[in-house]
């Protein structure tokens, strides 16, 4: 068994992330920068790590930019992840490493090996700005955050599958269960198989409390069921745009999305459902690593 990172006790500071949907007030990112995207001894590595070609490091810390300044527009507070050698290329996706809930900041053990070093990193840097840091995923289980989703603020919903296995899925039941969180499993199709970055948020992305953007003919036939038994309509992708991660879209809140630009014919679909969709260039820093912009966000803090 892997050793827990030490905890502190819950302290009186804000920290939430019992909904993926109210509105965003304080967000973790790590830029390509920070991620060594500059670096060659880690840009060497880009083909092990799934990414589409090696990456432009110019042209992502660029987008990745417009990225912050969209959120910072929006109102939420934008903190930068401290570099560390033991980041990889995929540290910027930072969603993954970490869980906020009102109990602190679990920390994941990714099923993707290089990432595990991440979560020590978000755990150290959270606990720095007052968020403790809760428990950790311990072997043999492995987690990552992007499959799991609040359906609401006492139901989790976490997605089987190669990156998210039952030890894992089993720790966090025992975790929130006594804390009154139901935690749920939701089976994940065999995809591109096990080298690819197949999440649950892959699939489906809520944008508020009742409505769903999904990949619907790659949702299991029981998560549609269980959406739909919880009053969420679903928007379809167009499924011209799945390569280009369209159901990738990260609520701000308020009825506010930000999503990657070269989506537009999803983006148009959200727009006519009333949405207020905001947009960043997501060629290099979204699509050639398979993480869009749920994946480059770790939220603390929403309202």
């Amino acid at each position: 068994m892997e050793a827990a990172l030490p905890t502190s006790p819950i302290s009186a500071v804000a920290f939430n992330g019992h909904s993926m949907v109210g509105k965003l007030e304080k967000v973790l990112v790590c830029s390509p920068r920070t991620a060594g995207w500059n670096e060659p001894g880690r840009v060497a590595r880009w083909h092990d790590l799934g990414f589409h070609h090696a990456p432009n490091f110019s042209v992502a810390q660029s987008q990745h930019d417009v990225l912050c300044r969209e959120l910072e527009k929006t109102g939420a507070e934008v903190v930068e992840l401290p570099t560390s050698r033991d980041l990889s290329l995929d540290a910027a996706y930072a969603h993954d490493a970490s869980l906020s809930s009102d109990f602190g900041l679990i920390v994941m053990r990714p099923g993707k090996a290089n990432r595990v070093p991440e979560g020590v990193e978000h755990a150290a840097f959270c606990l720095s700005n007052g968020i403790p840091t809760f428990s950790t995923i311990l072997a043999p289980g492995t987690t990552e955050a992007g499959d799991i989703v609040w359906l609401d603020s006492r139901t989790l919903l976490v997605g089987h599958g190669y990156r998210s296995n039952a030890a894992g899925i089993a720790q966090l039941r025992e975790l929130l269960e006594p804390k009154g969180v139901d935690v749920l499993s939701a089976p994940l199709p065999y995809g591109p198989g096990p080298s690819a970055c197949l999440h649950l948020m892959s699939l489906v992305s809520l944008l508020d409390e009742t409505t769903a953007v999904v990949d619907l003919p790659w949702l299991a036939v029981e998560t549609v069921e269980l959406l739909k038994s919880r009053g969420f309509k679903f928007i379809e992708i167009d499924y011209s745009e799945r390569e280009t991660l369209a159901c990738n879209v990260l609520s701000l809140g308020e009825r506010r999305l930000l999503a990657i630009e070269e989506n537009h014919k999803t983006n148009d679909r959200l727009r006519n459902a009333g949405f207020d969709v905001r947009t960043f260039p997501g060629s290099e820093i979204c699509i050639n690593g398979s993480g869009g912009p749920t994946c480059l966000t770790r939220p603390l803090l929403r309202s």
